[in-house]
């Protein structure tokens, strides 16, 4: 169930980063650490950690 949820909240990340919202916010970091969150839960699922 967390698999779709990261997966959900990535692809809101992706569109706010396409329309510039976090350009105007000055938030970009946050499109770089999500890559590092879903990686981690990827990893966490496969060796059935979560």
């Amino acid at each position: 169930m967390v698999f779709y949820i990261v997966y959900a909240v990535a692809i809101a990340i992706l569109i706010m980063h396409f329309t510039g919202f976090f350009a105007r916010r000055n938030m970009e970091w946050i499109v770089l650490a999500s890559p590092v969150a879903i990686f981690a839960v990827i990893i966490l699922d496969f060796m059935n950690i979560i």
